[in-house]
C-alpha cells in the first residue's frame, strides 16, 4: 500500500484494478450511494435512470492529478457543484464506458482516444434518480480542454496525494427531510467537493489503498 503522501506511480493504479475482489467491501453498500454515511434508504428513489461518470486521472510529470468540472451556477439541477464529467445512458450507448466517454467529450471536449480505461467503481444511487457508474480512466498529456459553457462553467485539476490524505477527509452533517445526515466533504482551496463525488474521491482511495 502506498504512503498517504507518496506519488501514485502509473503501474500501481492499474495493478489496484486488476483481477478479482479489487472492491473493499465497504464500497458496495447501499446506504452510501448518495456520498451520506447513514444507513436510512428510505430517500433511495424508487425508479433510477442508468447513468456514467468519468474519474480521469492526469498522469503528470510531478505526479498523477485529478480532473474535475463545475456546473453552472445558473443551473436547476445541482448549481456551482464540483463533479466528474458524466451523464445518462443514451440509446447509442452500450456500456457504461461508452456513456463516460460520450459525455465527457460533449462536455469538455477530451476525445475518448486519449482515455486508457483502467476500471470501474461501486454503481451509486443518487437522489435525483440516476444509478451511476464511475469508471476509471488514465490520461496521458498533454491535453485541450474545451468546455461546453452550457453544462460545464470550471475545470479543475486537484493533486490525486490531496485525497490520498485522511486528514483532508472531513464529515459535516446536514438536515435532509428531517433527519440528520452525515457526508464526506472535501475542501481544497476555493473547492468545496461533497455528496456523490467525495463518495466517489474515497471509494477511489479505498481501492488505491487495498491493493
Amino acid at each position: 500500500m502506498p504512503d498517504h503522501g507518496s506519488r501514485i506511480a502509473r503501474g500501481h493504479i492499474f495493478r489496484s484494478f486488476s483481477g478479482p475482489g479489487i472492491d473493499p467491501p465497504s464500497l458496495d453498500k447501499e446506504e452510501n450511494s448518495f456520498g451520506w454515511l447513514s444507513q436510512d434508504t428510505e430517500l433511495l428513489p424508487k425508479r433510477v435512470i442508468p447513468a456514467a461518470v468519468l474519474v480521469p486521472l492526469i498522469n503528470r510529470g510531478d505526479g498523477v492529478t485529478i480532473l474535475l468540472t463545475q456546473r453552472p451556477r445558473h443551473l436547476k439541477s445541482h448549481p456551482g457543484q464540483v463533479s466528474f464529467p458524466g451523464g445518462k445512458k443514451e440509446p447509442c450507448d452500450e456500456t457504461a464506458e461508452d456513456t463516460a466517454l460520450r459525455e465527457t467529450e460533449e462536455e469538455i471536449g477530451l476525445p475518448r482516444e486519449k482515455v486508457n480505461l483502467v476500471g470501474r467503481l461501486g454503481q451509486r444511487t443518487t437522489g435525483s434518480g440516476f444509478k451511476v457508474t464511475p469508471v476509471v480512466g488514465l490520461i496521458e498529456p498533454p491535453i485541450e480542454v474545451v468546455t461546453d459553457p452550457g453544462e460545464v462553467e470550471a475545470v479543475f485539476e486537484v493533486p490525486l496525494r490531496f485525497f490520498l490524505d485522511h486528514s483532508n477527509e472531513k464529515i459535516e452533517t446536514r438536515l435532509i427531510r428531517g433527519i440528520d445526515h452525515k457526508f464526506y466533504v472535501f475542501h481544497f482551496e476555493n473547492l468545496y467537493i461533497w455528496g456523490l463525488t467525495a463518495r466517489l474521491l474515497v471509494a477511489l482511495r479505498d481501492v488505491l489503498e487495498f491493493k
